[in-house]
């Protein structure tokens, strides 16, 4: 199933991300994780306005989601929470303001 470019948060990876109950798979997290490359790739206009600790701190996430993913090739597992964790604290920056 192919997703929205961009994405809803009731709807797709996102939603699921911000959904606690729903466990992450590993196509929904390299979805998110392909949706943070593209939007530094792209210099979205939500990144320039971003002081540089948030910057790094959006790096260090996408990082550490990346590394969790390598590690145990799923989103589920004793490292769910943690990689959920990650990842939302990576997409807050990246996300519209008004999308929530």
């Amino acid at each position: 199933m192919a997703y929205n470019r961009e994405p809803h948060l009731s709807l797709g990876p996102m939603g699921h991300l911000f959904n606690p109950d729903y466990p992450l798979c590993r196509e929904d997290v390299v979805w998110i994780l392909e949706f943070m490359k593209k939007k530094v790739a792209d210099e979205a206009p939500e990144l320039l306005s971003l002081p540089q600790p948030q910057l790094l701190k959006i790096f260090q996430s996408f990082s550490e989601a990346s590394m969790i993913l390598i590690k145990q090739r799923s989103g589920c597992g004793p490292e769910g929470d943690r990689l959920r964790s990650c990842l939302i604290e990576g997409v807050l920056g990246l996300y519209p303001a008004g999308a929530n």
